[in-house]
Parts: structure tokens; C-alpha cells; sequence
């Protein structure tokens, strides 16, 4: 399940990489590579924090598919307590493949009509939160330089990290002038992202503060998004009693269809 590139971080064990000496870029292909599950099912509890600490706290409903190596994710707003005109939002994302963009679309309720999410509003937060529409957007490795900064190293309660810097090969395609991560090489999981703004200062930070292996799926239970040059943060956590892993969606969830009719389109 792809969402969360902030929603669930991708993992899963890479067998044989451990006898090697790793370069960054393996690194980040290990991470890439990791197998995901065919279908997906979650409820995700979202709280947008403020600086002051004032919360909105909502309750978002997410189904995933992973087709031929690509995924598509869709998610439904349920409930917001301090922003319910958002209530039956719906957003979905479906991967295109090496050197193309994802595509996205979304509804909003005030709209009464599906619209296509253009390129240009990639550094638009979405629904408010500290993730923009790229920061959920799929990366292709070779986007990216990777360079290998520690092969082993301690961070955010993982010991066994990669650290690696990831610069843009294109910087006008990219928000970030770079990015520094911290790679578990235990499940290959992005356990701490460092984001740099294009005058090179930390922006944002995306942290896993819970991860468990579930089904044989190494699973993100709760991460917090920060930007450190506002103090908002976003803070999701996973209901781990209803996610479901390899059962089979109904095909007409993941349709523009859905997204303008909710659940009326799969009756």
C-alpha cells in the first residue's frame, strides 16, 4: 500500500544484500523493491497539530492494489472534528511506471464533481496537511543521486539504519534541494526522512514511530510528519485490528466512478 509514501512506507525483506558492501543507491533499490500487497485495506486515524496543539482529528478510509507492479490507492475522508465539510472527500493515485507521472484525482463534496490534480499543484499541501501531492507521489530511483552516508547507524530507536543522501538529478523537478534518510536494513523501511528546502535548510522530517511485521509485512502503525519551520505536524496511526492485507477489493473502488459516487458505485 503505497499511501502515505506517507500513509504506509513500503517494506519487506531483501535477501542476500547483507554479505555486500551497500552504495546508496542499492540501498534506496532495496527499499523500491520491496514486495507489497496485492490488496490492502485500512482505517487511518489523522490529527493535523497545530503549533499551539490544537488538533483536527479525522478518520480516513484507504483501499490499495498493486497490478504489475504498480499501485493505486484510493482514500475516503469519513469524519473531521474541526473541519467536517471535508467529510466524503475521496482522492485516488495510480501509478504509471518508470519516468512517468502518477496520476490523481479527487473530489471535493463542495464541488459535487471529480477533477484531475495538475503536476503544478505538486507542492500544494494535501487536505491540509504537512505532505504535499509530491511527497505522496512515487519516486523513481534513478530521479535521484544516492550517496551512501553511514552504512550502519542508529536512528529513531532502529539500530541497524543505512544513512543516505538523495539529491535530485533535476532540481526543477523536485521541491527539495535534497533529502536525508535513514533506512531500517532489517525490513528495508524508511524509519526517518530529513527534507531540505532549495535554500538547503531543514523543512520536514517524516518519522515511523511504530513498525510491526504483519503477514509477513513489515507495516508502519504510526508516523508523524513535521515541518520544523512552522511546527504543524501530522500524526497517522493505522488501526491495526481492521487492516487487512491480500484480500481482494472490488475493481469499481478504484474508479473515477467511485470517487464522485462513493459507495453507491460499487452496489
Amino acid at each position: 500500500m503505497k499511501m502515505t509514501k506517507i500513509f504506509a512506507v513500503g517494506a519487506a525483506l531483501v535477501i542476500g544484500t547483507a554479505a555486500f558492501a551497500l552504495d546508496g543507491r542499492q540501498v534506496m533499490q532495496n527499499a523500491a523493491d520491496v514486495k507489497e500487497p496485492e490488496f490492502t485495506h485500512a482505517l487511518v486515524t489523522m490529527e493535523l497539530i497545530e503549533k499551539s496543539g490544537a488538533k483536527d482529528v479525522r478518520v480516513v478510509e484507504e483501499w490499495g492494489r498493486s497490478k504489475n507492479d504498480l499501485a493505486d490507492v484510493v482514500m475516503e475522508f469519513k469524519s473531521a472534528s474541526a473541519a467536517p465539510d471535508i467529510v466524503g472527500t475521496r482522492f485516488m493515485q495510480k501509478e504509471q511506471g518508470a519516468g512517468k507521472d502518477d496520476l490523481k484525482w479527487i473530489y471535493l463534496p463542495s464541488l459535487k464533481k471529480v477533477r484531475p490534480v495538475a503536476a503544478s499543484e505538486g507542492s500544494s499541501s494535501f487536505m491540509g496537511t504537512d505532505a504535499t501531492y509530491d511527497d505522496m507521489s512515487t519516486r523513481d530511483v534513478d530521479d535521484d543521486v544516492h550517496e551512501l552516508l553511514a552504512e550502519t547507524e542508529a536512528k529513531n530507536g532502529f539500530k541497524n539504519c543505512a544513512k543516505v543522501k538523495s539529491t535530485p538529478k533535476d532540481l526543477k523537478k523536485s521541491q527539495y534541494s535534497y533529502r536525508i534518510g535513514w533506512v531500517d536494513k532489517d525490513t528495508w523501511v524508511p524509519v526517518y526522512v530529513e527534507m531540505y528546502d532549495k535554500k538547503g535548510k531543514l523543512v520536514k522530517t517524516l518519522e515511523v514511530k511504530s513498525l510491526k511485521v504483519i503477514n509477513g509485512y513489515p507495516t508502519p502503525l504510526e508516523n508523524v510528519m513535521t515541518n520544523v519551520q512552522t511546527g504543524h505536524s501530522t500524526r497517522l496511526v493505522m488501526d491495526e485490528k481492521k487492516l487487512v492485507f491480500d484480500k481482494p477489493q472490488n475493481p469499481k473502488i478504484f474508479t473515477e466512478a467511485f470517487l464522485a459516487n462513493g459507495a453507491k458505485a460499487v452496489k
